[in-house]
């Protein structure tokens, strides 16, 4: 972290994953507290998500984020405007720290309405929900420069069938059996 500070790099974002009984207590919130007191860093806890072959992990491990929006708000967090190219996560600013807290909170009521994220496979299949049912190749237009007004288009009209949610609440997990297979 330090070399990437040394390096002046912007914008450095650290994420972790909400999991019971292993970060989610007061103790270690304040512990990212006091790291990013004095250091320019987005931290960032993600709620975990249920996958198609996780289920017993998840309910082992899962943690509503709302245990973190808690302490967020009761230690004098402010919600900071989502932009309009904005990620997933709702992040959070004190006037007396330097970095920030963010929560991307999938279970959350209307995750799913800001979102602005698509997702490529490693097999050139576009996806537009991370939990989504479908995904389309665009492998093929991936190939050549001259293809790019090509993909351009397909993309545009496959963001005509984004649903409204990812259903996860549900329990339903989409084509995605674990995050390794697909980015995010």
């Amino acid at each position: 972290m330090k070399k990437l500070q040394q390096l002046n790099f912007k914008n450095i974002k650290i994420n972790a994953v909400l999991l019971k009984g292993i970060n989610d207590e007061e103790k270690d919130f304040n512990e990212w507290s006091n790291f990013i007191k004095n250091n320019e860093i987005d931290f960032r806890y993600i709620e975990l998500m249920q996958t198609g072959d996780g289920l017993d992990y998840f309910k082992k491990y899962h943690v509503p984020a709302k245990v973190f929006t808690d302490y967020i708000n009761k230690n004098g967090w402010i919600f900071q405007t989502l932009g309009r190219d904005a990620g997933p996560s709702k992040n959070y600013i004190h006037p007396s720290f330097k970095g920030k807290f963010g929560v991307i909170a999938p279970y959350s009521k209307d995750f799913c309405k800001s979102c602005n994220r698509l997702r490529i496979t490693a097999r050139g299949d576009l996806r537009l929900c991370l939990f989504g049912n479908t995904g389309i190749s665009i492998r093929h237009l991936l190939q050549k420069d001259d293809q790019l007004e090509e993909l351009k288009d397909l993309i545009s009209k496959q963001l005509n069938f984004k649903k409204e949610s990812h259903y996860l609440e549900l329990g339903e997990t989409g084509l995605m059996n674990n995050l390794s297979t697909t980015g995010g």
